[in-house]
C-alpha cells in the first residue's frame, strides 16, 4: 500500500506540493483568525507564494504563537469539532487541537499507510500499549489506522506485563506499539514466568516515543538489549499532535518516510533558512490536507537531518533521521553542547540501572548545570564512577550522578496527568 504520489519523481512531487501549498494558503486566507492577521502584519499576498522556495517569505510560526493566540487558530465552528486533543507540553504548556470528521479521516489515512510502510497488512493485529484517552491524539491515531487499514488491533493500554502477556498469548498480535523501553520489562516479565518470547507470533514493535537507532541508523543500545533477547523487528517512529502526521521507517530502516500529501517539511537553521544538503536543522512543518487548525511553516522544535535519496523500498520521498535533540533541549555544559538522547543512550548501557531521571538547571553563574539521578540495588561508589568515566569517554563531560528512591523517581517519571514517563526535566524554563 504506497500511494502514488510517494512513488512520483522528485519533479513530480515537488509540484504536487506546489498545488496543495496554494489550497492551504488560500484556505487560510479565509477562514483562520490568527493567519488573516498574521498575513496583514507581515504585509503579505499569498498570491505571490508560488513554489515551495517561495515559503521563506513567510515568517515562522512557533508554539509561542500556539500558546498566546490558541484559539485564533481553529478555521471552523464549534459544531463541526468532533474532537479536541491536546499536545504532551514538553516544551511547554500544552496546546489544545480540535478537529473536523475531514481531520480524523485525515488521520487515519496517515496512520494506516504509515503502519503500511511498517509492512503491516489486512492479515495482522496489533497490540496497542498506549493511551487511548486523556486527550491523547497519538492512541486515537493508531486505533483509527488500524481500522482503515483492516488490521485487528486489541486496545490494551499501557503497563501491566502481566495483562499484555495475557492478550500476546490469548488473541495472538503479531505487532505491538508501544514504548520501546516498556519491552525491557515485558521480557522480564517473559523470564520469570518461563513464556517462550520468541514463540508467541510477534513479528515486530512499531516503537513509539523513544529512539532505537542511532544517527547511522544503526542499533541503539536500548534496542541491541530487547534484540538480545527477542528477535522481533524493530520499526522506529516519528511524530507530533501538531503535524497530525507520522515519519515511520519502511523495512530498509533508513529513517522515517515523508508522505507529501499530507505536510511539506523544510529544514531550517537558526536565520530560518534551509540548511546545506544533509545538514541537521530544526524541522518545520506545513499541514495540508487539516481543516480545523492547519498550520503553516511551524517550527516543531525537533533537530533532524534529512535524506533525499530514493529508498530501495520503491519510496521516492524524502525520510528523516532520528531526531538529534529538541532545540529547547540544548544543554551548553562545560562548553560541550549535548542533547537529552545522547544521555540516554549512555544510561541504557548500564544494566544496573533500572529507571533515572534527567534534571537540567542553572548554577549560581547561570551556566547549564545536569543532575542525573538513578534506582539501582547495585548501590557503590564504583558504580557511580564507572558511569561518570563512561560520559567522559563518549561526550568528553560527565555530570553528577547520585542514587535516588525507587519512589521519588516514579514521582518525577509519572506526574500527575502525565500520558508517557519523563525522563528529562529541564528546570531552566
Amino acid at each position: 500500500m504506497i500511494p502514488e504520489i510517494e512513488k512520483a519523481t522528485i519533479n513530480e512531487i515537488k509540484a504536487f506540493q506546489e498545488d496543495k501549498l496554494k489550497e492551504t494558503l488560500q484556505y487560510l486566507n479565509i477562514n483562520s483568525p490568527f493567519y488573516k492577521r498574521f498575513f496583514k502584519e507581515n504585509n503579505l499576498q499569498v498570491s505571490e507564494i508560488i513554489t515551495l522556495e517561495d515559503l521563506q517569505k513567510i515568517p515562522v510560526t512557533t508554539k509561542d504563537h500556539l500558546q498566546q493566540f490558541n484559539d485564533d487558530f481553529c478555521c471552523v465552528p464549534k459544531s463541526e469539532i468532533i474532537d479536541y486533543v491536546t499536545t504532551s507540553g514538553t516544551l511547554g504548556d500544552p496546546v489544545t487541537f480540535a478537529l473536523t470528521d475531514k481531520d480524523l479521516e485525515r488521520l487515519a489515512y496517515n496512520e494506516a499507510i504509515s503502519f503500511a510502510c511498517c509492512g503491516v497488512s489486512k492479515e495482522d493485529t496489533l497490540q496497542l500499549m498506549t493511551t487511548m484517552d486523556r486527550r491523547f491524539m497519538a492512541g486515537l491515531a493508531y486505533f483509527l489506522g488500524a481500522r482503515k487499514l483492516g488490521s485487528g488491533i486489541i486496545r490494551v493500554g499501557s503497563g501491566i506485563p502481566e495483562l499484555q502477556w495475557d492478550s500476546i498469548l490469548k488473541f495472538k498480535p503479531t505487532y505491538l506499539i508501544t514504548v520501546p523501553s516498556f519491552l525491557l520489562k515485558l521480557i522480564e516479565y517473559a523470564k520469570q514466568q518461563q513464556i517462550d518470547i520468541n514463540n508467541t507470533g510477534i513479528k515486530a514493535a512499531i516503537c513509539i516515543g523513544e529512539p532505537i537507532r542511532e544517527q547511522d541508523f544503526s542499533l541503539n543500545i536500548l534496542a541491541k538489549k530487547i534484540k538480545m533477547d527477542w528477535n522481533i523487528e524493530l520499526f522506529s517512529t516519528y511524530a507530533s499532535t501538531e503535524m497530525s502526521t507520522a515519519f515511520n521507517e519502511c523495512e530498509m530502516h533508513n529513517g522515517g518516510h515523508h508522505h507529501p500529501e499530507l505536510i511539506i517539511a523544510e529544514i531550517l537553521d537558526d536565520n530560518n533558512l534551509p540548511v546545506s544538503n544533509g545538514e541537521v536543522g530544526e524541522l518545520t512543518i506545513t499541514t495540508l490536507g487539516v481543516e480545523a487548525m492547519p498550520l503553516l511553516r511551524f517550527k516543531t522544535g525537533d533537530m533532524v537531518q534529512v535524506f533525499n535519496r530514493p529508498c530501495k523500498c520503491g519510496r521516492n520521498t524524502l525520510r528523516l533521521g532520528p531526531v538529534v535533540g529538541r532545540k529547547k533541549q540544548m544543554i551548553k555544559y562545560k562548553g560541550t553542547t549535548l542533547y537529552p538522547p545522547a544521555m540516554y543512550n549512555i544510561l541504557n548501557v548500564f544494566s544496573e540501572i533500572e529507571s533515572y531521571v534527567i534534571e537540567i538547571f542553572h548554577n549560581e553563574l547561570g551556566t547549564d548545570e545536569i543532575l542525573i539521578k538513578i534506582v539501582s540495588e547495585a548501590v557503590s561508589d564504583e558504580l557511580l564512577l564507572e558511569i561518570k568515566d563512561h560520559f567522559r569517554a563518549k561526550l568528553r563531560v560527565a555530570p553528577k550522578v547520585e542514587f535516588a528512591r525507587p519512589e521519588e523517581i516514579e514521582a518525577l517519571r509519572f506526574p500527575p496527568l502525565s500520558r508517557k514517563p519523563v525522563d528529562l526535566i529541564d528546570r531552566r524554563l
